[in-house]
């Protein structure tokens, strides 16, 4: 198979006791465009800014291209594009002059700089504001000059941290429609709090807390998980409860809360078969009020905040390595990058 174009292994970082990211690992495939979420705090900009080699780890390794991010940091720095949250750039600069100096920088051939450019300003809807001042700009432009300037030189790879941070809604479509277009001809990594935007760009989805990796699953794979069904019946609670657990076509029946003699339940299907029919009518025949009958699928959004309200539910003792001094660096001889 093909080398990985990051892949990432037994990640670690410590900040004195505090373990930001704690023994990470996850692959990124040539051309694929990944999302990669957490609540704040969660470690997902350490880990970028890791793989971006603004950081050392504190042990574990991480390859972009095959190549190592502590050991051949110039090499990777070559092959990738990165758009951190906050965009630095020089204020007194004009846009096209700011990215015709970064071009020079990265490398750019001198013949098509120009032509590469002009589409980048273009690619990133920029091009009215060429000849502006960047301190005049808003942040959702400063934003796009950002993302122009991380594909100037066609990189393979491409880190984008919060992309469409301070853009309005138009700007935000805009935005994901390019980066959409760029699956396959670079591999992108996408960090972003809006979950609707993951939905609409990314092939998979990695979501970290607490420094690990707590899913790692395709768009596909999540929409095809088993839905359930919210059902809300007035009635005696004990007694719909045992009539919904005797019912052969359900497979499952959680009671979720109750008001009065009102009980929410949540039920699943045996063999993906739709029970909403068939379970109304037999409720009804009971005597008992249907307030609600509403199919659940599994999505995005339901397993994110399923990960953030485990995180404060579950008062889970820390880590051991959050109490003891951060782990060493890497051995002196890195080794060399596995291929998948």
């Amino acid at each position: 198979m093909a080398t990985p174009a990051i892949n990432v292994q037994n990640l670690t970082k410590s900040y004195g006791p505090v373990l930001a990211v704690d023994d990470v690992s996850f692959q990124v495939q040539p051309g694929e465009l990944v999302g990669f979420l957490g609540p704040n705090g969660a470690g997902k900009s350490t880990c970028m800014r890791i793989l971006t080699t603004w950081l050392p780890a504190s042990s574990g390794y991480a390859w972009l291209s095959g190549f190592d991010v502590m050991y051949q940091s110039m090499e990777v720095r070559r092959r990738i594009g990165y758009l951190p949250e906050s965009v630095p750039v020089y204020p007194e600069m004009r846009v096209r002059e700011y990215l015709s100096y970064r071009a020079r920088l990265k490398g750019v051939d001198r013949n098509g700089r120009s032509a590469r450019i002009d589409y980048c300003l273009a690619k990133c809807q920029i091009k009215e504001v060429q000849t502006r001042l960047l301190n005049t700009l808003s942040k959702g432009y400063r934003q796009r000059v950002g993302l122009a300037d991380a594909l100037l030189a066609e990189p393979p790879i491409l880190i984008l941290d919060e992309p469409t941070s301070g853009l309005d809604p138009v700007q935000i479509n805009e935005t994901l429609a390019t980066i959409k277009e760029l699956r396959g001809k670079h591999t992108v990594l996408l960090s972003t709090h809006i979950l609707t935007e993951v939905e609409k760009v990314c092939e998979r989805v990695v979501i970290i807390d607490k420094g690990r990796i707590k899913l790692d699953e395709t768009m596909k794979a999540i929409e095809a998980r088993e839905p359930s069904y919210a059902v809300e019946v007035r009635g005696p609670a004990e007694a719909v409860t045992k009539f919904l657990r005797d019912q052969p076509e359900l497979s499952a029946v959680e009671a979720k809360s109750q008001d009065g003699d009102l009980t929410e339940f949540e039920v699943k299907a045996k063999d993906r078969k739709d029970p909403r029919e068939a379970l109304a009518s037999k409720l009804i025949a009971k005597g008992w009020a249907v307030r609600r009958l509403e199919l659940r699928k599994v999505n995005l959004d339901a397993l994110f905040n399923e990960v953030v309200r485990s995180r404060y539910a579950a008062q889970e003792p820390a880590p051991a390595a959050a109490t003891e001094p951060a782990a060493s660096l890497p051995p002196l001889e890195p080794p060399q990058a596995p291929t998948a």
